[in-house]
């Protein structure tokens, strides 16, 4: 049953190709791995429309084929399949999901595969502090710096429920850090948060303006003035 969900997610996504917005789609990406050149809306429909069509029995079953569709990928967009597999709500509290995130992230290493984890990592964290929080602690400092990425940005979509200690860990963390998508994953993280506590980001700021990348910098205050 799982192959057949995954041939038939292979097929259509084939079906949908568009190889003249493949060649752009693999240009902008770097992408060493080809490119279809299906819309992201697309891949995702296909995978949900598939889902539907053919239920998980288990938790367990849908694991097993987001491993095997992510790992025997020949295309970016099964990959993209892959985690779009992990949005069905039989999942959102699975913490049995988390190494599954990892690798993800770590054998992905770019940021469209990195940013697709992240609020499910963020939906794990609200159900799971205990766990997640000393987790998210530790891949704040990892030696990867896609897995410091993951613990910056694991809670952009949190709003109200921002563990601020938590953050402010992380953040302060990868501060010093040279690398563009640690940078950018900063200050994004500080823009969006500055939606739900202006005067938390402000605070935050200044007292580390002098270590914050100007990158860093202008993403936190792009609506703050």
């Amino acid at each position: 049953m799982e192959h057949r969900r995954i041939a038939i997610i292979r097929e259509r996504l084939q079906a949908e190709a568009d190889p003249d917005r493949a060649k752009a789609a693999q240009a902008y990406m770097k992408s060493s791995m080809p490119v279809l050149g299906v819309r992201v809306p697309v891949v995702r429909r296909i995978v949900l429309a598939t889902a539907k069509e053919i239920p998980f029995g288990s938790p367990s079953e849908l694991r097993d084929n987001v491993r095997l569709l992510w790992r025997e990928a020949t295309w970016r967009e099964e990959r993209y399949a892959a985690i779009d597999l992990t949005s069905l709500k039989s999942v959102a509290k699975d913490l049995e999901m988390l190494p599954l995130y990892e690798e993800i992230i770590r054998t992905g290493a770019w940021w469209d595969f990195v940013d697709g984890v992240s609020d499910r990592i963020c939906a794990l964290l609200q159900h799971h502090r205990s766990t997640l929080t000393p987790l998210l602690r530790t891949w704040a400092s990892d030696e990867d710096f896609w897995i410091r990425r993951a613990a910056i940005t694991s809670q952009l979509k949190a709003k109200s429920a921002t563990d601020q200690e938590l953050l402010a860990a992380a953040l302060d963390a990868n501060l010093a850090d040279q690398e563009f998508f640690i940078r950018k994953a900063i200050g994004w993280t500080l823009r969006e948060y500055a939606k739900t506590d202006p005067q938390w980001v402000r605070s935050y700021v200044e007292s580390r303006r002098t270590r914050l990348s100007p990158l860093s910098l202008r993403e936190a205050m792009k609506h703050l003035g």
